[in-house]
């Protein structure tokens, strides 16, 4: 397979995707090296596609189903667990998050967490980096969108929230 197909196939694989796809699971696929597949990827950037990365693989951006609301919460690094497990404990998915960082505005990363564990895999990689993903001395608001089928289901996240960190939380339409 030549580059050219090679790097089509990467993005038609990446589009029928539900979930992200690891740079190890493609390049096990096509038969080349990881860093042959990040080339590719990057290449498909600069000709246009859009594609993420995410901590877990590489997306292309999906047509959210449902509802989609932020919820904008001031948290600390501890009360991060809680909070995205209240956000899919009620049905909901976190696309990515928003942090208003005083330096240097608002920062994007794309999360798509669904599920408890992939909650816990976050966190471990947090952990296991030492890092926070946010400076705990910086005030930040983090606005996670979730789409959800319900209404009920956001409004549930907000009330869970609030309750579990005993902050205001507010959805966003």
């Amino acid at each position: 397979m030549h580059s050219d197909e090679r790097r089509k196939a990467i993005a038609d694989v990446l589009h029928a995707a539900d979930a992200p796809v690891s740079a190890s699971a493609l390049a096990e696929k096509f038969s080349v090296s990881r860093q042959i597949i990040v080339g590719d990827i990057a290449l498909l950037r600069s000709s246009g596609e859009e594609i993420l990365a995410t901590p877990r693989g590489y997306v292309t951006p999906k047509e959210a189903r449902g509802i989609l609301r932020r919820v904008a919460v001031k948290h600390t690094p501890q009360e991060m667990e809680a909070e995205l497990n209240t956000i899919v404990d009620n049905g909901c998915t976190v696309i990515d998050v928003i942090v208003d960082h005083p330096i240097y505005g608002q920062l994007t990363g794309p999360l798509q967490i669904s599920n408890r564990y992939e909650v816990s895999q976050f966190i471990e990689r947090c952990k296991r980096r030492s890092r926070c993903p946010v400076s705990p001395t910086a005030s930040t608001c983090t606005r996670s969108r979730v789409p959800t089928r319900r209404r009920s289901s956001a409004r549930r996240v907000r009330c869970a929230h609030c309750a579990s960190c005993w902050r205001k939380t507010e959805i966003k339409g």
